[in-house]
């Protein structure tokens, strides 16, 4: 079960990273950007319910609460892509990115514990 959160949670970094820079290159927000952050947002709550599975215990740590918070955010930050998208406002459509930026940096946080935490086992 191990593999699979791991190969999930990696393939949701790769969506995830492959969107917001595509998007930020492209200078603005599109409809195939959107698909990468619901690939990434798939792959994350997936990877996210294996480790569930392997968890040693039910209380919240600081890889669990910043992992649970960057979830939170990427579903808001895919429903409110939604919505630019289909507002189709111009300067929200150009200025997307910013916001894509802040999530997935917030994200690489959970991430990252998560990596160095595979390293202290």
């Amino acid at each position: 079960m191990l593999l699979f959160a791991v190969i999930f949670i990696n393939l949701a970094l790769l969506s995830y990273t492959i969107g917001v820079w595509s998007e930020k290159r492209s200078g603005r927000l599109k409809p195939n950007h959107l698909a990468y952050f619901g690939l990434g947002l798939f792959f994350d709550t997936v990877g996210t319910t294996f480790m569930k599975f392997l968890a040693d215990s039910s209380t919240l740590n600081l890889h669990g609460i910043t992992g649970l918070i960057a979830l939170v955010l990427m579903f808001f930050h895919t429903v409110w892509a939604c919505y630019v998208l289909w507002k189709k406002k111009e300067n929200q459509i150009k200025q997307f990115h910013t916001f894509s930026l802040f999530v997935w940096i917030l994200w690489l946080v959970p991430y990252s514990i998560g990596v160095a935490l595979s390293f202290i086992k």
